[in-house]
């Protein structure tokens, strides 16, 4: 998987832009404390609204604060915090469909009706619900996000599972009276992670959305945390005077938005193999003209 990857990142050029732009955030994220010219928090009246210059390149906000500081570090709180929800989801919908997918019977209608229940409501409201009731804070919002989505995940999970509890091998292992668990690791898992890892590189986008508006309504991260959605919501209060504010947040939130968007429909393309063999096809015809 990994070798076509790299194989179809070579000829796809949106693709490398999608990939590169999610490696320099995840980096800067990484090395926000060593980048930002500025703390964060630090607040200076004297300093607010100062345009960019070499010392604020992204000028200043209502506070003082140094807007870049602050964009650094709210790709911890935004793009991380994402990342660490789709984690617990993947790993909390994977584990349950599995289990549905690999002993069936009741277990498996149980579980599926569970799904059933939980799908019938629309995911966004219920994670603004539950927030609501659970109160301000990043780990309600994991804690809502994680609730909601897991059984999405563990109806498609259970789905790929049973697509390769059919095949030889796998009835092979039961016959020869390997363990649930010997199959589930050996045989279905790696099976499945490239299906898991398209699903939650298409979804983190919507997980970033998610953190950044319930931020900007006062349900997510607090001030002063640096966080893109925050930083949204303050920029509005001054929106008719210096509208520029709104720009590096906004920017930030639509182009990683759509950088990792891109990476999943990419690798959901070369997870087909229609759509990979005749890609490489039309690569060799052009080859050969």
């Amino acid at each position: 998987m990994i070798s076509i990857f790299i194989q179809q990142l070579r000829r796809d050029g949106f693709a490398q832009i999608c990939f590169a732009i999610v490696i320099i955030v995840i980096v800067a994220g990484i090395l926000a404390p060593w980048l930002a010219p500025h703390d964060p928090i630090e607040t200076s009246i004297r300093m607010k609204y100062q345009g960019s210059s070499f010392s604020y390149p992204l000028g200043t906000d209502n506070l003082g604060r140094c807007i870049l500081s602050r964009l650094l570090f709210g790709i911890r709180t935004t793009v991380f915090y994402a990342l660490l929800a789709m984690a617990l989801t993947l790993l909390f919908g994977c584990l349950i469909g599995m289990i549905a997918g690999v002993f069936g019977g009741k277990t498996d209608e149980f579980l599926m009706r569970l799904c059933d229940v939980m799908l019938s409501f629309p995911g966004e409201v219920m994670i603004l619900a539950l927030v609501g009731v659970l109160g301000p804070g990043i780990e309600n919002i994991l804690l809502a996000i994680v609730l909601v989505k897991w059984s999405w995940y563990a109806r498609m999970i259970r789905g790929t599972v049973i697509q390769y509890t059919h095949r030889n091998y796998v009835r092979y292992a039961q016959v020869i009276g390997a363990s649930p668990g010997h199959i589930l690791k050996k045989h279905i898992l790696p099976m499945t992670m490239a299906e898991i890892t398209i699903l939650a590189t298409s979804d983190i986008g919507s997980v970033i959305l998610m953190i950044s508006a319930l931020s900007f309504l006062g349900l997510g991260v607090q001030a002063p945390t640096p966080e893109w959605g925050n930083m949204l919501s303050e920029a509005k209060n001054v929106m008719i005077f210096h509208p520029e504010l709104m720009l590096p947040a906004g920017l930030a939130i639509v182009i990683v938005v759509a950088a990792f968007n891109g990476l999943g429909d990419f690798l959901r393309d070369i997870a087909d193999p229609a759509n990979r063999y005749s890609h490489i096809s039309c690569q060799e015809n052009k080859t050969d003209d």
